[in-house]
């Protein structure tokens, strides 16, 4: 097996435990990796087919915890931000692209570390969700990262561990597999896609089992400030690449 493949079931391996203990997360941990070996252009529906695969397993386990009115309110707003995403993915400059990666890789992840919450909301708001839903959808056409505008949706609406973890896959089930479409129709999901999303098959499905272990075990969040402390360095490391490539 050649390096670059084992070096993409690692990654694969590593952000699925991510996903499966945390609810999101594995798009900021994967892609930018991803992008280190392979072209964006494969590590992003790469990254979204994982992602179904995470998500269907998670809500099946988890669906009476499901919120469905800001399901419904984020992936409406969702829908319009694709398109966005997808020219932005297909025209961009990879220069930018990485640049973009890495401010908003250090961005959330400053943001995180300092858990604070810039706005509780005590219900669903129209504006919050059509704005954090387009955001979600533009990061996730382009990169294949929709999670930071939900996590701060969630954060604001103060969810439960349980609610937050189950919601979100909700939300990523739809939402990827309207992204996967809108890859397919770019002509994005091309063979070399559906090669390495095969051969990550055997270490996703144990590592969405580890993860769950891993939940029912954790306590605290010293292992999340961990996360965002190696989100951020990836993201210094793709800032360094695109000001000096």
């Amino acid at each position: 097996m050649a390096a670059v493949t084992l070096q993409i079931l690692l990654v694969l391996f590593l952000a699925t435990i991510i996903r499966s203990t945390f609810g999101f997360g594995e798009a900021l941990f994967a892609v930018p990796l991803l992008a280190l070996r392979i072209p964006l252009t494969v590590a992003a529906p790469l990254a979204v087919l994982v992602s179904i695969t995470i998500a269907v397993i998670v809500v099946i386990q988890d669906w009476r915890h499901i919120h469905l009115p800001s399901v419904g309110g984020l992936l409406g707003s969702t829908v319009l931000g694709i398109p966005v995403g997808l020219v932005l993915l297909k025209v961009g400059d990879p220069h930018i692209v990485k640049a973009a990666l890495a401010l908003i890789l250090i961005s959330f992840s400053v943001y995180s570390l300092r858990g604070r919450t810039l706005l509780t909301l005590q219900r669903d708001s129209k504006r919050w969700l059509l704005a954090c839903g387009f955001c979600a959808g533009v990061l996730g056409g382009a990169y294949g990262m929709n999670g930071p505008p939900l996590v701060l949706y969630g954060a604001m609406r103060r969810w439960s561990a349980q609610q937050f973890r189950a919601t979100l896959q909700g939300y990523f089930l739809p939402a990827s597999v309207i992204g996967m479409a809108g890859y397919w129709f770019a002509g994005l999901w091309t063979p070399a896609v559906t090669h390495d999303y095969l051969w990550s098959l055997p270490v996703i499905l144990p590592a969405i089992w580890l993860g769950r272990i891993l939940n029912r075990r954790m306590h605290g969040d010293l292992f999340l400030k961990y996360v965002y402390l190696g989100l951020a360095t990836v993201g210094c490391v793709l800032l360094v690449q695109a000001l000096h490539s």
